[in-house]
């Protein structure tokens, strides 16, 4: 297997990984409500690093809730108030969530007024510190951006087009500026660009050539599928006519 291919496979999974620990999509069916409302007090009595802006504002509503495993509430979620009397309605605005259970929200994510995601970060791995950016278009993560040296600075970017990862970029050096590309098609790796003498441009493109054969075997099979399911009993309706057109061709001395 490639380097490419194994960095694909390790990205993909990476991607299923945030997607399955950000505080985003639908709601699980086992979360409760709580009975505190507005509060930001972690188990040992301090601060749990709230990023969502509710404190002192009257027109936020807060609802903490209990998550499965979870001993006291870890998931907040912040709505604003639009309207008055009747008309007042909730618009959730944020959502974060204490993922490990430690007493500090380590995900946090943004919502615009219609309740679309706009943006997300997150410490993964618990050292308190952000490495995580995600960014969303019309609801979907269209960047992922990761700080892999603990230099609080992304190293890797990630980009989505329609939820399929489409291009990823490194700084490998760590000045700053990418010098590796690898590009993706239907969120297969397809070829990577190196930038050797980092001027910021790609010197050699290297392709994955086994991942390449392996799409096209595929795609051929899947078409070849395709017609063999559109023909009806897999072509032997149309040999009968001719064998029908032989037998009206002998004659009936040869019958």
């Amino acid at each position: 297997m490639s380097p490419l291919h194994r960095s694909g496979i390790g990205l993909s999974l990476f991607a299923g990984w945030v997607g399955f620990v950000a505080c985003g999509g639908s709601e699980h069916p086992q979360l409760k409500a709580a009975g505190d409302r507005g509060t930001a007090i972690d188990k040992r009595g301090g601060d749990d690093r709230s990023n969502c802006d509710f404190k002192g504002r009257k027109d936020r509503d807060v609802q903490e809730t209990t998550g499965p495993g979870a001993i006291q509430p870890n998931i907040r979620r912040v709505f604003a108030i639009v309207g008055i009397g009747e008309d007042a309605r909730r618009v959730l605005l944020c959502r974060e969530v204490d993922t490990n259970l430690d007493g500090v929200k380590d995900v946090v994510r943004i919502y615009n007024d219609k309740g679309e995601a706009t943006h997300e970060k997150a410490d993964t791995d618990a050292d308190g510190r952000i490495d995580t950016w995600i960014t969303f278009a019309r609801g979907r993560i269209a960047k992922v951006e990761q700080d892999v040296t603990g230099d609080g600075l992304p190293d890797e970017v990630r980009f989505y087009v329609d939820g399929q990862l489409s291009r990823v970029q490194r700084d490998t050096n760590k000045n700053g500026k990418p010098d590796v590309w690898e590009i993706y098609e239907k969120g297969r790796p397809q070829r990577m660009g190196v930038d050797l003498d980092h001027d910021g441009h790609v010197d050699r493109w290297d392709r994955d050539e086994e991942a390449a054969r392996l799409a096209d075997q595929k795609e051929r099979e899947e078409e070849e599928k395709s017609q063999a399911a559109a023909q009806p009993d897999g072509g032997a309706a149309d040999a009968a006519p001719s064998d029908a057109a032989t037998d009206a061709h002998v004659s009936p001395r040869k019958r």
